[in-house]
């Protein structure tokens, strides 16, 4: 159908530009030859048949494409006010959130001081009690090395006496003396 209309409006050109007397109509004047803007109508009317649909649902889904992108659009742009909206307020209550931080954090100082402290005198008490401990064992074990030293002293100075003063005389006498007790004890 579009080719019929075509060719019939080409026809219908070339019979005006040709019809005459052999001048040059005022149609087909050099430089404004009318038939071809008659040829361009055609051409456009044609190409608006056969390419409207198209175009109309390519815009119309363009269209359609624009009103998502402005929607999700507007829908960021509310999110990033309520966010701009809260991070503001948190803003204004910073230095409420200072404050409060710093009167926790030396209540917390204070706290730990006196548990710091009482730790501490804890700590001190515990390595008194084991010093008094060490002290006490290192006392007793010096007595004890002490008396164990005494007494070999005093045997070995009861042995130097002895060894002096007896005389084998003595030493003779002493062994009878013994021997004469050991009958009587058998006996």
């Amino acid at each position: 159908m579009v080719l019929l209309l075509f060719f019939a409006s080409s026809t219908l050109i070339a019979l005006f530009a040709f019809a005459g007397d052999g001048s040059t109509p005022w149609w087909n004047y050099p430089g404004l030859e009318l038939w071809k803007f008659f040829n361009l109508l055609v051409f456009i009317v044609i190409m608006r048949f056969l390419l409207g649909r198209r175009l109309r649902e390519a815009l119309r889904s363009r269209s359609e494409t624009i009103k998502r992108e402005l929607q999700k659009a507007r829908e960021e742009r509310e999110q990033a006010l309520a966010k701009l909206a809260e991070v503001e307020s948190r803003f204004a209550r910073l230095d409420e959130e200072v404050a409060t931080i710093k009167v926790k954090s030396k209540a917390e100082a204070e706290a730990e001081r006196q548990r710091l402290g009482l730790a501490t005198q804890k700590e001190i008490a515990r390595i008194r009690e084991q010093a008094k401990r060490e002290i006490e064992s290192v006392a007793k074990a010096a007595k004890h090395e002490l008396r164990r030293f005494a007494a070999q002293e005093s045997v070995r100075l009861a042995e130097s006496i002895l060894q002096e003063e007896i005389k084998p005389e003595d030493d003779l006498r002493l062994a009878n003396l013994n021997v004469q007790e050991l009958g009587r004890v058998q006996a």
